[in-house]
């Protein structure tokens, strides 16, 4: 779309930048939601977002997912409460680990900082991830994980 300095090329450049009033309700939704969750749950759907900005190889992430559901199974019913402790979270995040993935996850995580604008819970949240690298990867796997299980 060609910007002109005419009153109607700069109204349709602003309307461009903006996101549909939908996405915006869906956001405002999300993070109305994220101060009702637990801590465990409010990092995991932080980080899951985040999370989508990275670019992982697809088969690599796949294989670690279905390996991950099998050790889930092993220990019980699989489609039970999702803890970030428990032995297949640990092993999805070891598997997929590196400091490159590591580092690319922290600055998607310090991108949702403005989310926490007048949101003290999901501001605290987010500080918390980004003091935390281990806890915030330890997400990113348990995010990878629910995803698959639901």
């Amino acid at each position: 779309m060609a910007v002109t300095l005419s009153p109607e090329g700069v109204a349709a450049a602003r309307l461009a930048e903006r996101p549909p009033p939908d996405f915006i309700r869906g956001v405002e939704e999300w993070l109305d939601t994220l101060a009702a969750m637990s801590d465990n749950e409010r990092w995991t759907s932080l980080v899951y977002v985040a999370g989508r900005e990275l670019e992982l190889p697809e088969d690599a992430v796949n294989e670690a997912v279905r390996r991950a559901v099998v050790v889930r199974a092993v220990g019980g019913d699989p489609q039970r409460e999702l803890e970030l402790d428990e032995t297949a979270v640990a092993r999805l995040a070891d598997e997929l680990d590196s400091d490159e993935r590591r580092e690319r996850l922290q600055l998607a995580i310090a991108s949702l900082r403005s989310y926490g604008d007048g949101r003290p819970v999901v501001a605290n949240a987010i500080a918390e991830l980004l003091a935390n690298p281990e806890l915030a990867w330890r997400c990113y796997a348990a995010g990878l994980l629910a995803e698959e299980l639901a």
